[in-house]
């Protein structure tokens, strides 16, 4: 069986640290033969929490590709940037308008934490679980954080040994789930 990966950029901001993580998990698939496909929440339509969202469901294009996306992935990676101790408004305003309960029901589920400070969003990875878990979905227990971002990832390449084992011991535990 073929594994699809999808990777959800949890953020909304143009040319976000968290876009190229994203690109470097998907690197990091590929080279295991693994297909993915990055989900950038900054290609949503800016007026989707309206135009996508309760009494409009079903109804904007560019949004129900995102739920295809995901319906189409066996597994994914969430990278969520801190934003105010949490995550992104707007990754919790996608997972709002998925389709509602088997959008991410038994999906298995890895999480990957951004910041600027030392703790690598671990207060917003817990505040994800939450809904995660209450959105029925299989979360994998490593959690990533990569704190200090910026210091030990130029876009390309992870300078730091420890994140570089970490980022390598979950994807293949997510592979593995």
């Amino acid at each position: 069986m073929t594994t699809k990966v999808g990777i959800i950029v949890g953020t909304n901001r143009r040319d976000a640290m968290s876009l190229e993580m994203a690109k470097y998990y998907s690197q990091r698939l590929i080279e295991k033969g693994v297909e993915a496909v990055i989900l950038d929440l900054a290609q949503l339509p800016e007026d989707f929490a309206f135009s996508a969202l309760y009494h409009n469901k079903g109804k904007n294009e560019h949004y129900n590709y995102y739920q295809s996306e995901l319906d189409g992935v066996d597994k994914c990676f969430i990278i969520a940037p801190e934003y105010n101790g949490s995550f992104p408004g707007v990754l919790k305003v996608f997972i709002d308008g998925l389709r509602y309960p088997d959008s991410l029901r038994d999906k298995k589920v890895a999480m990957v934490g951004l910041s600027n400070g030392v703790l690598g969003n671990a207060v917003g990875l817990g505040h994800l679980n939450d809904i995660l878990s209450y959105m029925g979905a299989n979360v994998l227990g490593l959690r990533v954080k990569l704190g200090e971002i910026a210091k030990y990832f130029d876009g390309e390449k992870v300078s730091h040994p420890l994140y570089e084992k970490f980022i390598d011991e979950q994807i293949e535990k997510l592979l593995s789930f």
